[in-house]
């Protein structure tokens, strides 16, 4: 009773009470069942912000109470419907409000696209992935505010765990993103997987390939984005959905040992990484950069006598990877996607120049090649100090501070991070009359290397003189 008595002074006091209201009464006057289901209620229960997102269920037509509803708000609000499931969705101030009818599922095999049927309140919890999104709070004048919870949600949101309302391997071959849903909510709430609930998706991993990537893709990143994302990676290593998503983070799995020599187990490494850079940032796709930052280390791994263990290029390799990942993924080809090839291409260039005697030229060619994301780049490679030597720790970390005070004073005197040569392809088309051709190419490249050689200045003046220079060593003249 007191739950139900706390649910109803937390729907009182909540924010949407009148539009809640609203919704009441006009499935009232249509005779029509109401009920917010889904992530809201579980929010709500928690404490956590409020999601802008809000799932009502009716036994009878979603659509039908959408239209009703939005009429009783404003008019001239839009309905969006979707004949196809069922639902119609209205965009109220920040809000967006999905309607639909309780149904029940059943799915065929080789698919997660279900057959449909109108069902009750009960069947719809039924579907649902987990206990603690299986919730529902009535809208209805005879009990409203109470909160329905057939599978006691409320004390798996207590005990943080993560049950699904039904026999778990059947839920997950039903529906096998929710397999994805699982490890999110586990890595975004820091839940725990139930243990049946573990082992059905070590069982069901293979059906995930069923599932748009797409889709995978929208869980992933939220995974991602979470506090600690190395919950969720680690779980999905665990399961089996790791080496059948991004197989090559597997592949570094792992530590050999030739001659009493071995090498750190680069995955978990990895996470470590991800988890240290996730305190700083919150780009997505930095977080990315620290998860694709040695994947080249497996394919270029090699012992060498003498030496031990050698990832040579494994930068390079990587930044190539980086793209074949991102179409298999169907994630962005775009600057998105040339921003973490660049990351890590750049990922142990900082690291190198941590010396005493590292030249200005070096680190005008870091600023150069760097550009607007050098702050970027020296975040992630400070995550990947994974030692735990604190001495280490603290020589790192002052050697980094050192090489960005040099690189300031280098980028204030030569002005080289994102710089265009002072002189342009026209202008010394224009000097020599000539029209486009491989000269120009090379005399522009020769003018960008001597400035970050240092052997002249990044000024217009100067560089003409250089031009002039070598343009005669191509047997050109003014």
């Amino acid at each position: 009773m007191s739950l139900l008595l706390t649910m109803k002074i937390n729907l009182n006091q909540n924010k949407n009470l009148k539009l809640f209201k609203i919704i009441s009464e006009a499935a009232e006057r249509n005779n029509q069942s109401v009920y917010i289901v889904g992530g809201y209620v579980r929010d709500l229960l928690m404490n956590r912000k409020a999601s802008t997102d809000i799932d009502f269920v009716t036994e009878q037509s979603g659509i039908e109470l959408a239209q009703k509803v939005a009429q009783d708000i404003d008019p001239k609000l839009k309905v969006s419907v979707f004949k196809t499931y069922g639902t119609a969705m209205i965009k109220y101030k920040e809000l967006e409000l999905e309607f639909v009818g309780a149904r029940k599922e059943s799915y065929t095999e080789n698919s997660r696209k279900p057959e449909v049927e109108g069902g009750s309140l009960e069947d719809d919890q039924k579907r649902r992935d987990f206990t603690i999104n299986a919730m529902a709070i009535s809208l209805n004048k005879n009990n409203f505010g109470e909160l329905i919870d057939p599978f006691n949600g409320i004390e798996d949101l207590e005990k943080e765990i993560l049950r699904t309302p039904l026999e778990p391997a059947q839920t997950y071959s039903d529906d096998p993103l929710r397999m994805m849903r699982a490890v999110r909510f586990a890595s975004t709430l820091n839940f725990k997987i139930e243990e049946n609930s573990l082992k059905a998706i070590q069982q069901e991993a293979e059906r995930i390939t069923i599932v748009s990537m797409e889709r995978i893709m929208v869980e992933f990143n939220k995974i991602m984005l979470s506090e600690k994302p190395s919950i969720g990676l680690r779980l999905m290593e665990q399961t089996g959905l790791m080496k059948l998503i991004i197989p090559e983070l597997i592949e570094l799995k792992g530590v050999e040992e030739v001659e009493g020599q071995t090498h750190k187990d680069n995955f978990y490494h990895t996470l470590e990484v991800v988890d240290n850079i996730s305190v700083n940032t919150d780009n997505l796709w930095l977080r990315w950069s620290a998860l694709l930052h040695d994947i080249g280390k497996a394919p270029t791994k090699k012992f060498v006598e003498g030496t031990g263990w050698t990832f040579h290029g494994h930068e390079f390799l990587g930044s190539k990877m980086v793209k074949t990942l991102f179409q298999r993924l169907k994630l962005p080809l775009g600057s998105d996607m040339k921003y973490v090839q660049k990351m890590v291409k750049l990922s142990s260039r900082p690291i190198a120049l941590i010396t005493d005697d590292a030249s200005d030229s070096a680190l005008r060619r870091l600023l150069f090649d760097a550009g607007e994301n050098l702050e970027d780049l020296f975040t992630l490679c400070k995550a990947d100090i994974t030692t735990k030597n604190s001495k280490k720790q603290e020589k790192f970390k002052r050697n980094f501070e050192y090489v960005a005070v040099k690189i300031k004073e280098v980028e204030e005197k030569d002005q080289v991070r994102n710089f265009q040569p002072p002189i342009t392809g026209e202008e010394i088309m224009e000097m020599f009359n000539l029209k486009p051709g491989r000269e120009i190419g090379i005399l522009k490249e020769k003018v960008k290397e001597a400035i970050l050689e240092g052997e002249i200045p990044n000024e217009k003046e100067e560089a003409t003189k250089f031009v002039i220079a070598e343009a005669e060593k191509l047997g050109l003249t003014l």
